[in-house]
């Protein structure tokens, strides 16, 4: 598959996952984040099965025998990542909760840098400080001593931590044989299977209206579907940290869709999201241009 195409796939990924933002602010109105999380997968799964079958043809029992890190990449993923995402955008709103998301690429290389001993130089460095910084101004409106006083807000955190599920899961990527869409629709099916406790105990709620309806419908098809299946396919041909780049799209494409819909786009969000974006170009960028089209080729996660 040329680079133009996997490059594509990865900013179409984040097409579909800014409307979850958008769509699951207005799904949760209606019905509980578990539910939703649950729904997404319940419906998504066989048809996961089946497009994994159809374009990958896998060993199915070379699959299982990663099972541990399928598990594992359901609960970060799948279900801790989609839960706290949804709990937060009843709270912070589905443009706050983007651009705070923005910082995703630097967790990814941090983490990287961390526990995957990729090296970082100066400029990188001074990228991370900048990103953290612009998400400094988001969480706190441009105040820091009004943050110093009352703290962060519940679903800023919730954010922070769908963030560091997901930095996990794309750093744990790196690890697996399967091939991404397989890899995508197994975890599925252990996200349905390790949901059904929580399930029994909580219930299920069903959307009340058609817009509700159609939101959900929306979230199983694009973000469910489409979107792990295209980000798994790149991301196993180009790497997670420079994968992750392409989730600077993700807040602009958020306020794209949110606007029409009456959000609104305060002064903080915008600096911050700068700030933000600014911050993770000089950390993934200067990486980026370091490597020839030999390496490029090349740089493709441990398997």
């Amino acid at each position: 598959m040329n680079r133009g195409r996997v490059y594509f796939f990865l900013a179409l990924a984040n097409l579909f996952w800014a409307g979850n933002y958008v769509f699951g602010e207005m799904v949760t109105r209606e019905i509980s984040p578990i539910s939703l999380t649950f729904f997404r997968w319940v419906f998504a799964f066989l048809p996961l099965l089946a497009i994994a079958r159809l374009i990958e043809r896998p060993n199915w029992r070379t699959a299982l025998r990663e099972w541990r890190l399928h598990l594992l990449q359901s609960l970060l993923g799948l279900t801790g990542y989609t839960l706290l995402l949804y709990a937060a955008l009843g709270l912070t709103g589905a443009v706050n909760a983007a651009v705070i998301s923005a910082i995703n690429p630097a967790t990814i290389a941090l983490g990287a840098a961390i526990f995957l001993h990729e090296r970082l130089n100066r400029v990188q460095a001074l990228g991370l400080v900048v990103a953290f910084v612009g998400v400094t101004v988001v969480l706190t409106g441009g105040d820091l001593p009004l943050l110093v006083e009352q703290g962060f807000g519940v679903g800023d955190l919730l954010v922070i931590g769908s963030v560091l599920a997901w930095t996990v899961y794309s750093l744990i990527s790196r690890r697996l044989v399967t091939p991404p869409i397989t890899a995508t629709s197994v975890q599925a099916v252990f996200a349905v299977v390790t949901m059904l406790p929580l399930i029994a105990v909580t219930g299920v709620s069903l959307p009340t209206t058609a817009g509700g309806a159609t939101g959900l419908a929306y979230i199983v098809i694009f973000p469910s579907m489409a979107g792990y299946a295209l980000w798994n396919i790149g991301a196993s041909r180009v790497g997670p940290s420079r994968a992750g780049i392409f989730l600077n799209l993700l807040p602009v494409f958020v306020v794209v869709i949110a606007l029409p819909f009456g959000a609104t786009l305060e002064l903080p969000a915008v600096i911050g999201g700068t700030l933000v974006i600014a911050g993770v170009y000089l950390t993934l960028h200067v990486r980026r241009s370091r490597l020839g089209p030999a390496d490029a080729a090349t740089d493709r996660p441990v398997r």
